[in-house]
């Protein structure tokens, strides 16, 4: 790619990322802070019902509260973007039609527009470790002093999320376009996705039995990894590798069967 092109390129999604913060927040009271609000009601109604039965039966050795937001918070991400994606090329039919350019630009600024949400929340997260006394402890120091040694694991696990995001809303876009229906089963089977993902309860609860469920699950791997970072400081880094090959291969699936398709977008939008 030239110079020229690659500049071309970051003016393009700079443009589609500004639209698409001005689109979602427009004519709002709270504007950005939805992105915060919405998944700490949704954690709140969580902790006032399961709290006390995780503990007693889940053996989590954290409070709920903490517990939940360090797995919640990536799932938003997820699942904001996939449940979306069924209107990243839909919703802009008439851009595709007028104007020649890379089509999956907008499933790759709408995914990045959900990144920039997350990483807001990160300092959120970081308040409820400060608040229940939750910080990963470097064993290097004699007293056990809270450490930042495990922030540059972070960017690994956004990676990695990012091309499973990625790759899987491009799938649905792309496959949104021949079949309508999907837009139907999408927010069915992120439901059922979401509970099939040890989000509000520890994988404790499926038995030593069936752990091996931890690595045919992506996101089961990649919310126990982000778990393990914030919690602990510590990569899982055989549940992070399982996530990894999954992330590569449904980012290269929905790369395959974006250019299989895209040359009938204009006329099917």
């Amino acid at each position: 790619m030239t110079t020229t092109r690659l500049q071309h390129r970051r003016d393009l999604i700079a443009v589609l990322l500004a639209k698409e913060f001005k689109v979602r927040y427009k004519n709002t009271f709270l504007g950005y802070a939805w992105s915060l609000v919405h998944p700490l009601l949704f954690a709140g109604v969580f902790v006032l019902v399961f709290s006390k039965l995780m503990r007693d039966v889940g053996n989590i050795r954290v409070p709920y509260a903490i517990f939940l937001i360090t797995a919640l918070f990536p799932w938003q991400w997820f699942t904001n973007s996939v449940n979306a994606s069924n209107f990243f090329f839909l919703g802009n039919a008439s851009l595709i039609k007028k104007v020649k350019f890379p089509r999956v630009t907008l499933v790759f600024t709408a995914v990045l527009s959900d990144l920039i949400h997350f990483m807001i929340s990160i300092p959120v997260i970081a308040a409820f470790m400060v608040y229940y006394h939750v910080w990963p402890k470097t064993g290097l120091d004699p007293v056990n002093l809270p450490s930042v040694h495990w922030l540059w694991q972070l960017p690994i696990l956004v990676l990695v999320q990012f091309m499973l995001t990625h790759g899987m809303a491009t799938i649905v876009a792309t496959a949104n376009l021949f079949f309508r229906d999907l837009e139907r089963l999408t927010s069915i089977l992120m439901l059922l996705w979401f509970y099939l993902t040890p989000v509000i309860y520890p994988t404790t609860l499926w038995g030593e039995e069936n752990q091996w469920a931890l690595y045919v699950n992506p996101m089961a791997s990649l919310i126990e990894s982000w778990r393990a970072v914030f919690l602990y400081g510590e990569m899982p880094w055989l549940l992070l590798g399982t996530a990894a090959a999954f992330a590569v291969a449904v980012f290269l699936a929905g790369v395959l069967l974006y250019r299989k398709l895209e040359w009938r977008f204009a006329e099917i939008v």
